[in-house]
């Protein structure tokens, strides 16, 4: 096991959730809230922190009411049990959607509602001004890395659509990466999140600005993704790669302080209006996103990062020119299927999916300015 510091404490490998436990009875908390889902719950996934919470005689409530895409509902819900409990710290347990619960379930332990003034969108971070709970994460999935985010992404009930509610000290304390925990994932999940691990790589490594620490934990963190994502896949046991895809998806969370782009700003109305897998909407719309810039009147600096990722890829495995072309054997190889018709998508969607991508606040950092016209065509390409 390591120990990372970035700012988050960060413990890392086999060994890592036992260490977390140890360190937890010693912060003498009178009772932590876990904010998980149902589905972890139900398969007693969650039961491996909370014997180990037994054992060392600390206290614990479970909220497990967190849906895929969390909704606003689920923050009222996990505030309304952490203050009915008289919980003190709270640990996000499962993929992104409970931790994203979990830091709108920290604002809201302590601050008064309405929920939605929070809104990052709407200068809302300066509201946030009251000591909040601490907040430890133990993530089962290697996809959002929001366990050393400084932000939530969640459904408002206004307008139906994700909202991004940031303050730096919605930084988790500590971020335990177990790998033993994610060992039973599905393929097709590991697959889907570690696209979207790459996804935040890539893009905050192609976002513009001078930022060369972001740069380089992102070359980083997708090179570990190449090597590690068909492996995972492959065999969910192989612990070397669940741990490696657990930190490199940290590494994209980290690195994406210095932006996204039209690929999250393409996949996020996906999740709200269809409750679509996050990293699935990602996945399916990686290499038309990309392929995009590759049409585009790129400068010089813009060509050669994309033909630095293109570097990182095996030319014997993916020995295509394009960077876009190479990005689609990827995704195949990990057994995903092109097309978002196969998931239900019409045409007709396509319009007001588009409209509510050019609102999305991710890709005024993408590398090239896009219109709404142009988040229109990848659509239509992704089809």
């Amino acid at each position: 096991m390591n120990q990372y510091n970035y700012p988050t404490i960060i413990l890392s490998g086999i060994g890592a959730l036992d260490e977390f436990i140890n360190r937890l009875a010693g912060k003498s908390h009178r009772r932590v809230l876990i904010v998980t889902d149902e589905t972890l719950a139900a398969c007693g996934l969650v039961d491996q922190v909370t014997d180990r919470l037994a054992g060392k005689g600390i206290l614990f409530s479970i909220f497990s009411g967190v849906h895929p895409n969390p909704v606003q509902g689920d923050v009222a819900a996990g505030a309304e049990v952490f203050k009915r409990e008289s919980c003190d710290s709270i640990i996000a347990f499962g993929g992104g959607s409970p931790m994203d619960a979990a830091k709108a379930v920290k604002i809201m332990a302590v601050h008064k509602g309405p929920f939605a003034q929070y809104d990052d969108a709407r200068g809302g971070d300066r509201l946030i001004t009251k000591q909040m709970p601490p907040l430890y994460a133990i993530p089962t999935t290697a996809g959002t890395g929001s366990e050393v985010g400084r932000s939530a992404v969640i459904i408002v009930e206004q307008t139906g659509k994700k909202a991004i509610f940031f303050h730096p000290l919605l930084m988790p304390d500590m971020a335990v990466l177990e790998p033993e925990l994610t060992m039973g994932l599905p393929p097709h999940i590991t697959a889907a999140t570690g696209i979207d691990a790459f996804v935040h790589n890539l893009e905050a490594y192609l976002a513009p600005g001078f930022h060369p620490m972001s740069d380089g934990i992102a070359l980083q963190g997708m090179e570990l993704i190449i090597e590690a994502l068909p492996a995972a896949v492959a065999d969910g046991a192989d612990l070397q790669a669940r741990e490696h895809m657990l930190i490199a998806a940290s590494m994209g969370a980290i690195a994406f302080q210095k932006g996204l782009g039209m690929i999250h700003s393409l996949a996020h109305p996906l999740s709200s209006r269809h409750h679509m897998h996050h990293g699935l909407a990602n996945a399916l719309l990686l290499a038309g996103g990309i392929g995009f810039l590759e049409d585009c009147d790129l400068n010089q600096d813009q060509m050669n990062r994309l033909a630095k990722v293109r570097s990182l890829f095996d030319a014997g495995k993916y020995p295509e020119k394009r960077l876009s072309d190479n990005l689609r054997l990827f995704v195949k190889g990990v057994g995903i299927k092109p097309g978002l018709s196969g998931q239900g998508i019409r045409q007709e969607d396509l319009d007001a999916l588009s409209a509510e991508a050019f609102e999305d606040p991710c890709h005024p950092t993408n590398m090239v300015a896009v219109n709404q016209a142009d988040l229109l065509s990848v659509y239509r390409a992704a089809l």
